[in-house]
């Protein structure tokens, strides 16, 4: 699936099409939810959405990784960019869930979310797959 954002970090919640992929393709079996971006310079979480969460993320990953410029050797794009490439160590590119009856087994306060520190690639793709068990 395509995913919008935008020019500035972004944490974009991808529960609702993840939840809509495992209705479609898991048929109510259990098994494995793979979530996959195929970039070098964002990720995905579990992490609880929509109580601040969000921006304490992206200060903490701005503190850790900061995009000054000149303080990275990778150089292109836009001031700082070099951090992005660094990101994969902290926030990594997959991750594998359990699908129970045919849900995600997400705890009470997690959400599966696109971690997008980067300016300069508005639109990402996420891929999906579900492992029967």
């Amino acid at each position: 699936m395509s995913v919008s954002t935008g020019d500035r970090p972004a944490v974009v919640d991808l529960t609702g099409q993840a939840t809509a992929f495992l209705e479609a393709m898991a048929g109510g079996r259990d098994g494995l939810l793979h979530v996959h971006v195929p970039h070098a310079t964002c990720g995905v979480v579990l992490m609880e959405l929509g109580s601040g969460s969000e921006a304490d993320l992206l200060d903490a990953l701005e503190r850790l990784l900061p995009h000054e410029e000149g303080r990275w050797r990778h150089r292109h794009g836009s001031a700082g960019h070099g951090a992005d490439h660094v990101l994969p160590l902290v926030v990594p590119a997959s991750l594998s869930l359990p699908v129970l009856a045919g849900l995600a087994a997400l705890g009470t306060w997690q959400s599966i979310a696109l971690v997008d520190p980067n300016r300069d690639n508005p639109t990402r793709r996420v891929r999906l797959s579900f492992l029967p068990g």
